[in-house]
């Protein structure tokens, strides 16, 4: 275990949707993270997550994660979160579904990775091990995550292409914290509720508050197809690494053809995902919408 990384993982016994939390305190002025806040946080979002709880801290105090799971692959003791690698490097807490871990895991394995459970969130893990954020490039499915790199001293946060899974994320100059729901980070009672006048004339104007602002000015949403990263240095802006007006664009551009539509149809059939079971209710070939292209 690499040194000053041996953090303490806390999995209760198991006991809806999954909900994450975390606390990175960066700087140096900053106090080590308040383990009650982040218990708030995390239960907080029990409606999310009924199926079990964990936190994790890392040795020195400065990170913490925490988890309410909603058990949908790995349903025993081994896919609950926080989870480490074997060697403790890596910390994850995700919120999701990878519909293709299947394949991304058979190819970590051709690479000598060695996997514990039979869950999508290691799969996270070790792809992050061998490629960094560029692995966001390889997942297909809805997911929001944090990743802690003890080796780096980075966390690392994520969200799908489509935003289907939410996270927010405040930042008051030397500590960073982020949950599924602005509420449970407001419920750790560390963060201000200052108002954002942006966030509230959005919502007054179009009926919703237009991200990435929320009502409060310290709170933002990571858009969708981003990630962002933070070290002792701070955190910079989002980063998109996916974009799905882009996508639309690239589809009117080029004609559809039935091979696509065969092949398309053809992958549905060898997989098991959610989206697989959902194309296959249509006829072959059929393409329902040209953000699948």
């Amino acid at each position: 275990m690499p040194q000053g990384c041996e953090g303490l993982l806390a999995n209760q016994a198991i006991v809806d949707m999954c909900g994450i939390a975390g606390i990175y305190a960066y700087h140096s002025s900053a106090r080590s993270v308040d383990r009650d806040e982040l218990v708030r946080m995390r239960d907080y979002m029990a409606s999310r997550g009924p199926d079990g709880s964990g936190e994790w801290y890392s040795a020195d105090g400065r990170v913490g994660f925490g988890h309410r799971r909603l058990s949908i692959i790995d349903l025993s003791s081994r896919g609950a979160q926080p989870m480490q690698t074997a060697d403790g490097r890596l910390v994850v807490t995700f919120n999701g579904e990878i519909y293709n871990y299947r394949e991304l895991r058979s190819g970590l394995e051709a690479k000598g990775y060695a996997f514990r459970s039979n869950s999508d969130t290691e799969v996270l893990l070790y792809l992050y091990a061998e490629l960094g954020h560029e692995m966001l490039r390889e997942l297909r499915g809805m997911f929001a995550f944090g990743i802690w790199d003890c080796q780096e001293q980075q966390l690392l946060l994520a969200r799908d292409p489509y935003g289907i899974k939410p996270l927010y994320y405040a930042h008051d100059g030397s500590t960073l914290r982020f949950a599924s729901q602005v509420k449970a980070l407001m419920a750790g009672r560390g963060v201000s509720r200052d108002p954002d006048p942006a966030g509230w004339i959005g919502f007054y104007l179009f009926g919703s508050v237009p991200e990435p602002f929320t009502t409060y000015r310290e709170v933002r949403a990571l858009p969708a197809g981003s990630f962002l990263r933070v070290d002792q240095h701070g955190l910079g802006a989002p980063i998109q690494y996916y974009s799905i007006a882009g996508t639309y664009h690239q589809a009117q551009e080029r004609p559809r053809s039935a091979a696509f539509g065969k092949r398309f149809w053809t992958a549905c059939v060898t997989t098991s995902s959610p989206m697989s079971r959902w194309a296959l209710s249509y006829p072959e070939g059929w393409i329902p919408a040209p953000s699948l292209v």
